[in-house]
């Protein structure tokens, strides 16, 4: 299976770059994944397609302000760093551009001196270990001086951060949103939950991995990036119950998927259970406990885009892709949205 067979042309005008002022009134293409039948919607009808006893299932991380931008000690020379993981106390694994300046021993000004870091080690893929000193607490600290990590395909920052969070953001550590999610408003959830829908909240924290290209020729031999998840027992619970009273598990977004499928065994039974997942899904996997999910317009040959080929079938998604193209649907992060329907 090739790379190249996940490429599709993609109109940079249609490279969404500024949110709706409702969350809710993105657009929503519905595609059958048995029968590839499309039809187009609003996101906030997304009710007509939920049903009692459907369970749907959230990731509520919550994105931190990851971007900071600071002087080299010594020569004032510009460095940017991105946040990725924390590994120790005040220890995290970043990103830092220009690397070539990012040397073992440098130390890099933020905010005048309100937050200092120093390169410790480098490791894997160039990314660097940087040990940070301030004075009072770090999170406040981040939120002072942070910006949010948008895609590099966004061209400019947003005036309001929470735009960049989905409206159940609860626990830091994510370097990236889950976008999926950003289509929901309160009111919206409210509503599917007095459906009768069940909510169930897992957590995966976004790593930058979601951005990078798959630079391999040959799809099976990509190494997916490691992230943090976390299912809580009374979580887990939900989402099994669904499933053994012959339910539906709908998923919002390819995070919220590859959380359940990583805790799931063979028997697509979810376990509580916290961990560091690599799993990558691509045409072919078996998926264990989902059964329709609720995603965005992902990048050309991108491991999202694979993913939703693993459910759907590539040839129903790259259809898709050339509809949604024609239609002039918004992509990426800030754009329209996709369910992957069952008949069922």
């Amino acid at each position: 299976m090739k790379t190249k067979d996940f490429d599709f042309y993609l109109p940079e005008e249609l490279i969404a770059q500024d949110p709706l002022e409702d969350r809710s009134s993105s657009r929503l293409l519905v595609l059958n994944k048995e029968t590839g039948e499309i039809q187009h919607k609003i996101f906030h009808d997304i009710t007509n397609y939920l049903r009692k006893g459907d369970c749907l299932v959230i990731n509520n991380t919550k994105v931190i302000p990851a971007r900071l931008i600071g002087e080299k000690e010594g020569t004032g020379a510009k460095i940017e760093l991105l946040l990725l993981k924390r590994k120790e106390n005040d220890i995290w694994e970043t990103l830092v551009k220009p690397g070539k300046k990012a040397r073992v021993g440098t130390r890099v000004i933020f905010g005048g001196g309100l937050l200092v870091g120093e390169i410790i080690d480098v490791i894997d893929e160039g990314n660097r270990l940087i040990q940070f000193s301030y004075q009072g607490i770090f999170e406040e600290i981040l939120d002072q001086l942070g910006q949010m990590p948008l895609p590099p395909y966004i061209t400019h920052q947003l005036q309001d951060k929470n735009r960049y969070q989905t409206v159940y953001a609860k626990y830091e550590g994510s370097a990236a949103a889950p976008t999926a999610g950003l289509h929901f408003t309160k009111e919206l959830l409210k509503q599917i939950e007095a459906m009768g829908v069940v909510i169930a909240n897992v957590t995966l924290h976004v790593g930058l991995g979601t951005f990078r290209p798959v630079k391999v020729d040959d799809v099976q031999n990509h190494h997916m990036h490691s992230e943090f998840y976390q299912i809580e027992e009374a979580e887990a619970k939900k989402i099994n119950e669904a499933k053994k009273a012959g339910n539906r598990v709908i998923c919002v977004g390819t995070t919220s998927c590859r959380t359940i499928e990583s805790a799931a065994d063979e028997n697509g039974y979810v376990k509580a259970c916290s961990g560091n997942t690599e799993i990558f899904i691509y045409p072919g996997y078996q998926f264990k406990v989902l059964d329709a999910l609720i995603t965005n317009f992902h990048l050309p040959e991108s491991t999202l885009l694979m993913l939703v080929s693993a459910l759907a079938g590539k040839e129903h998604i790259m259809h898709a892709y050339e509809v949604a193209v024609k239609e002039r649907y918004r992509f990426f992060s800030f754009g329209d949205a996709m369910f992957i329907n069952t008949n069922d």
